[in-house]
């Protein structure tokens, strides 16, 4: 992947794709949380958002760590994304059990699978609480991409299916 521009990564995710929260774990390991709603909030400054439910390990480390990443999978990661939604960070290392590969992004501590076609390094600005979930609002410190991949966008009943970006 190489640097892109926030414009520009609207090339790969509008409409926005499935989405893999990734963040570090306080003994370093990295977690992986499915989402399928993210937008961006502001073009000045970059701001992007997403909501996780109130009790989500993932939103947990976010809140603590005030970094994450969003990662877009490409198809070679459908099944193993799909099966990240169905446990828990908490009890489960989900990048071994799901056989996921990971890779560095340089000056950033958290790792995002290998199968992406996309990755945005925020900062959290702000947790504001909506019912059962909380929105984070993050500011955009990077964006990587790879224009010539494609990302996942539907779930089709038990697993992924790959849609194409226009």
């Amino acid at each position: 992947m190489e640097k892109i521009t926030f414009f520009e990564s609207n090339k790969i995710s509008s409409p926005n794709p499935l989405t893999l929260v990734c963040t570090t774990t306080p003994d370093k390991k990295t977690n992986i949380a499915p989402i399928s709603w993210w937008t961006k909030l502001s073009f000045d400054p970059e701001m992007v958002g997403f909501a996780m439910a109130k009790t989500s390990y993932s939103g947990e480390m976010v809140r603590e760590s005030k970094k994450v990443v969003l990662a877009m999978p490409t198809e070679e990661m459908a099944q193993a994304a799909f099966e990240c939604g169905t446990a828990s960070g908490r009890e489960t290392d989900k990048v071994d059990t799901f056989g996921i590969e990971l890779v560095e992004i340089p000056g950033n501590s958290i790792k995002i699978p290998l199968h992406s076609c996309m990755a945005i390094e925020c900062s959290l600005s702000q947790v504001v609480e909506v019912g059962d979930h909380y929105l984070y609002v993050c500011r955009v410190d990077n964006i990587l991409g790879d224009l010539g991949k494609k990302a996942l966008f539907a779930w089709d009943e038990d697993k992924v299916s790959l849609r194409t970006a226009k």
